[in-house]
C-alpha cells in the first residue's frame, strides 16, 4: 500500500488491516494511551472543495499521532492559478511526507501519485470517497461484529459514495444493493466488477433494494458542485428517502448510516435520523480513527 487513491486499489486483506489498526488506535485514544507514531512528519492537505469532517479529522489525527498538518486551499496554491499538477506534486514531495487532497477530478489525485514521490490520500473526488467508506466499514463491524451474511443497501444518487460503498461492501463479503433512479446509477465499470465478484443489485425500486437489509445508507440528493441542479434533482429523487416505511422492509435490527451533512426531510426523515443518531455520529467519529490508521500505514510503515 503506497497510496490511498480508491478502494479498488486495495485488497480485502489490506482493508481489514486498516480496520484492525483503526480499532487499536481508537482504543488507545479512548484510554489515554499516546501514540506519537508520526512524530516529525508533515501532511499537506489540499482542499479544492469545502469540508468539515475531512479537514478536522485529518488535522486532529496528525496532531494526535505527533505530526503536523498544513491546510492548503486552492486559493493558497499556484495550482489554483494554473500550475500543472505534475509540478505541484514534484515540489510538495520535497517538503512534505504525504498529501491528502479533496478535489473534483479523480485524475488529479492519480496524477499527484504519478508525478510525486510521497504517499497520496484521496480525501474525496467526484468519483469516490475511500476515507469515508473505511470509516463506514469500521462502524458496521463495530455494531455487527462481522461482515459475514450482511446486506448493505444504499438509497439515493449513484454518486461517489455509492461507488465506494459498492467496492468496500463487496470486498468485505457483504451483499450490496443500490436503490437509485435509472438516470443516476453508479459507475458502470464498478457495477460490472461488483456483479462479477459478489452479490450485487441496482434497482430504481428502493423497497426491493432495502428488503432484509442489515445496513441502510443514504447521502444528499445534490453534492458539492451540483447546487445548480438542485431543483431538478429534487424532482427526480422525491421518494428516494429512508423513512419508517422503508425501515419496515429492512432487517429488524437494521442500522442507518449517513456520511453527512444530512438534509432532514429530503434523503432521510428527521425521525429516522434521530432514532439512529448514535450510529451516524459514531460513524462520523470513526473518520478520525480510520484515517489515522491510513496515515500510519502510509507514513510510518516505510
Amino acid at each position: 500500500m503506497n497510496h490511498l487513491l480508491k478502494l479498488s486499489d486495495l485488497s480485502s486483506d489490506e482493508i481489514v488491516s486498516i480496520l484492525n489498526l483503526a480499532d487499536q488506535l481508537k482504543y488507545e485514544r479512548k484510554n489515554g494511551i499516546a501514540h506519537p507514531l508520526l512524530a516529525g512528519k508533515t501532511l499537506g492537505m489540499i482542499f479544492q472543495k469545502s469540508s468539515t469532517r475531512t479537514r478536522v479529522s485529518f488535522e486532529t489525527g496528525m496532531y494526535q499521532l505527533g505530526g503536523n498538518a498544513l491546510f492548503l486551499s486552492s486559493r493558497d496554491l499556484q495550482i489554483g492559478r494554473g500550475e500543472p499538477v505534475q509540478d505541484t506534486a514534484r515540489v510538495l514531495s520535497r517538503y512534505l511526507d504525504g498529501i491528502m487532497i479533496r478535489t473534483f477530478e479523480q485524475q488529479e489525485v492519480e496524477d499527484l501519485a504519478k508525478y510525486g514521490s510521497i504517499p497520496i490520500i484521496n480525501g474525496l473526488t467526484d468519483y469516490c470517497h475511500p476515507c469515508q467508506v473505511l470509516a463506514d466499514l469500521m462502524t458496521i463491524r463495530e455494531q455487527k461484529h462481522s461482515f459475514k451474511g450482511l446486506k448493505l443497501a444504499f438509497i439515493g444518487d449513484g454518486n461517489n459514495m455509492a461507488n465506494s460503498l459498492i467496492v468496500g461492501g463487496i470486498k468485505m463479503g457483504m451483499e450490496v444493493a443500490i436503490g437509485c433512479p435509472e438516470t443516476y446509477q453508479p459507475d458502470p465499470e464498478i457495477m460490472k466488477w461488483a456483479s462479477d465478484n459478489g452479490k450485487f443489485t441496482c434497482t430504481p425500486d428502493i423497497f426491493a433494494a432495502a428488503k432484509d437489509a442489515d445496513v441502510l445508507y443514504t447521502d444528499v440528493w445534490a453534492s458539492m458542485g451540483q447546487e445548480e441542479e438542485f431543483k431538478e434533482r429534487c424532482k427526480v429523487f422525491t421518494g428516494y428517502q429512508i423513512s419508517d416505511k422503508l425501515m419496515a422492509v429492512a432487517h429488524p435490527d437494521c442500522m442507518v448510516l449517513h456520511c453527512l451533512p444530512a438534509h432532514r426531510g429530503e434523503e432521510i426523515t428527521a425521525e429516522v435520523f434521530e432514532a439512529h443518531a448514535d450510529e451516524i455520529f459514531e460513524e462520523a467519529e470513526n473518520r478520525l480513527h480510520a484515517q489515522k490508521a491510513v496515515l500510519v500505514k502510509l507514513l510510518a510503515e516505510k
